[in-house]
């Protein structure tokens, strides 16, 4: 059995949550260009990005169990990822104000020497309430958008716009947890 876990990640939400469940880890951020992935279904996109960021530090490190995950928000079927400036994080925040959209995270899981990948996804319904244009303008100079997908943060001041949530918080967060204690077990991994 691998005795070390590394997460694929440098998110600071990711480490928060394996620190929570008190998994001993350590992070190598896997820095994969996500630009080139075309437009499928949400679901495979977040598991194949997943994938790739586990197979690249699988396949530098030795005796472990790489842990990979990747989050995208989904609003009229488009994408919405990190904005590209505090003019497309407005553009964001006006389109999921008063709606509803989803957040799909994926996982994979690798153990190194084993080129066979455990892949998961999970699904969460999120309700914005109305948020005025002070409010966005406010929140966007917080900084707090800029690297977030649909750009807002649900675990610090975004989650104040969040109205009622359908699914895992954790989800939302960028990893589910109730899943990814399942994908540990098929590693001979327990949580608790």
């Amino acid at each position: 059995m691998n005795n070390k876990i590394i997460l694929a990640s440098s998110s600071n939400r990711r480490k928060e949550l394996l620190n929570r469940l008190n998994i001993k880890f350590t992070t190598m951020p896997s820095n994969i260009d996500e630009s080139n992935c075309d437009m499928v279904e949400p679901e495979k996109l977040v598991q194949k990005l997943s994938l790739r960021k586990a197979f690249k530090v699988a396949n530098i490190v030795e005796n472990a169990v790489v842990i990979s995950a990747d989050t995208v928000v989904v609003f009229d079927n488009k994408i919405l990822n990190k904005p590209d400036d505090e003019q497309d994080a407005s553009r964001m925040l006006k389109l999921l104000s008063d709606n509803v959209h989803y957040v799909y995270t994926g996982i994979a899981l690798i153990s190194t020497g084993d080129d066979t990948p455990y892949l998961d996804f999970d699904k969460t319904e999120v309700e914005m309430r109305k948020i005025d244009d002070n409010e966005i303008e406010r929140y966007i100079k917080t900084g707090e958008p800029m690297d977030k997908a649909g750009s807002y943060a649900i675990q610090s001041k975004g989650g104040i716009f969040v109205k009622r949530i359908t699914g895992s918080y954790f989800t939302v967060m960028g990893l589910p947890i109730h899943k990814l204690s399942i994908a540990l077990k098929s590693f001979n991994i327990e949580i608790i």
